[in-house]
């Protein structure tokens, strides 16, 4: 009885935590990796769940507090990821810069493509720069695929299940 109070008490996570382990585990997908030709590197693991980010901060555009709680997390975890990496205490605060701006710059990019849609060529030139950029035999076809199938199944999905982690992504 006495040393219950000292136990953690387990808490449910919260919609950005929800939300990011989401995005995380989707982009870890072996079919990415082994069927589309992304990269297995720091940097395609990067390009993809910051997709997957924007996929979702894109689809919960109407939800400020979660949406900003979501890129939050995702910032607390990229800095933490270079903290186990071995980059310096010092150096953090400029990589995390940086990653920031490729982050802005993804986002901005990733809208315009949206924005172009049906036609694919600004999408497909975006993910042959970033997401596959040096990838040799990778299909640039089947990510846009993706990418646009993972948005239209956002969009049909209703923010309160997506925000306790009950959503689908587009076929992979």
């Amino acid at each position: 009885m006495f040393f219950e109070r000292f136990r953690k008490k387990k808490s449910t996570p919260t919609a950005d935590r929800v939300l990011h382990d989401a995005a995380v585990a989707q982009s870890r997908m072996p079919a990415f990796y082994r069927d589309m030709g992304v990269p297995d590197s720091i940097e395609g693991r990067f390009e993809l769940l910051t997709l997957h980010i924007i996929l979702l901060l894109e689809r919960l555009k109407d939800e400020l507090a979660i949406r900003q709680a979501l890129f939050d997390t995702f910032v607390s975890d990229l800095d933490g990821a270079l903290r186990e990496m071995g980059v310096g205490d010092l150096s953090v605060p400029k990589k995390m810069k940086g990653l920031g701006g490729v982050f802005y710059g993804r986002a901005k990019a990733y809208d315009d493509a949206y924005g172009a849609l049906p036609d694919q060529t600004a999408l497909l030139a975006l993910i042959g720069r970033t997401i596959l950029k040096g990838a040799i035999g990778a299909d640039a076809g089947a990510l846009a695929a993706y990418i646009r199938s993972s948005r239209e199944c956002l969009a049909a999905q209703p923010t309160s299940a997506i925000v306790v982690g009950n959503l689908l992504w587009g076929q992979l």
